[in-house]
């Protein structure tokens, strides 16, 4: 059972940066394709981006599109969203998930695959 610890939230500028990281411990980390889901006050929770298994596949929301990046490194059991040009619409908290695949380069973009989750970040994005 794979357990995820998000960091690297906080409150930034319009037009800044924010790096959030997301570790995982338990299970197999290389079995699971990765996700970044967020949710703002009074929204459903929406899909940002995931990333395959092998990490050779990703897909990103279109409002996220060109400003956020996802990437992992199976050998340290982490993965990353670096999120450029925020806005303010960007506020959120956001979580990390896993989704187990037996494949490695499917992935999903609905939550209700995911399997584990973890605590959710707080992002603020002041304009």
């Amino acid at each position: 059972q794979a357990q995820l610890v998000e960091s690297g939230g906080g409150l930034v500028q319009a037009g800044g940066s924010l790096r959030l990281s997301c570790a995982a411990s338990g299970g197999t980390f290389s079995s699971y394709a990765m996700g970044w889901f967020r949710q703002a006050p009074g929204k459903e929770r929406e899909f940002v981006a995931v990333i395959s298994r092998s990490g050779g596949r990703t897909a990103y929301a279109d409002s996220v599109k060109g400003r956020f990046s996802i990437s992992r490194d199976n050998a340290k059991n982490s993965v990353c969203l670096q999120m450029n040009s925020l806005k303010a619409e960007d506020t959120a908290v956001y979580y990390c998930a896993a989704d187990l695949r037996t494949s490695s380069i499917s992935y999903s973009v609905r939550s209700q695959e995911y399997d584990f989750w973890g605590q959710g970040n707080q992002v603020t994005v002041s304009s």
